[in-house]
């Protein structure tokens, strides 16, 4: 599986932005679709996920009722919508995903990594 990601860029605080995800190759293997981040010198952060087979999603509490992870299969895209950008969402983002059932949280149960976007948050 191979995971195309776009979409970063410069936003005020207060902005949005849309992330976006194309995955390819074995795509019928894919059980979650996550997104992460890393902040310069910190550790990679799970942000959001979807479970493919039941449509449920997950979120990191710091950016619940901002954020909002989707597909829409028409387009073969998984999206990432983000609303009411602070500076602290400032960071390369991730698409990952995964063909187990490990928690789709942890960043070591994902088998495939997009290249990362970034998306800077200005104050």
């Amino acid at each position: 599986v191979q995971l195309q990601a776009s979409g970063g860029g410069l936003v005020q605080a207060g902005g949005s932005l849309r992330l976006s995800c194309v995955p390819s190759g074995r795509t019928f293997s894919i059980h979650d679709v996550g997104w992460f981040r890393q902040a310069p010198g910190k550790e990679r952060e799970f942000v959001a996920a979807t479970t493919w087979t039941t449509g449920s999603t997950n979120y990191v509490d710091s950016v619940k009722g901002r954020f909002t992870i989707s597909r829409d299969n028409a387009k073969n895209t998984e999206y990432l919508q983000m609303n009411s950008l602070k500076p602290e969402d400032t960071a390369v983002y991730y698409c990952a995903a995964k063909s187990n059932i490990l928690d789709p949280g942890r960043a070591n149960a994902y088998n495939y990594w997009g290249q990362g976007t970034l998306v800077t948050v200005s104050s």
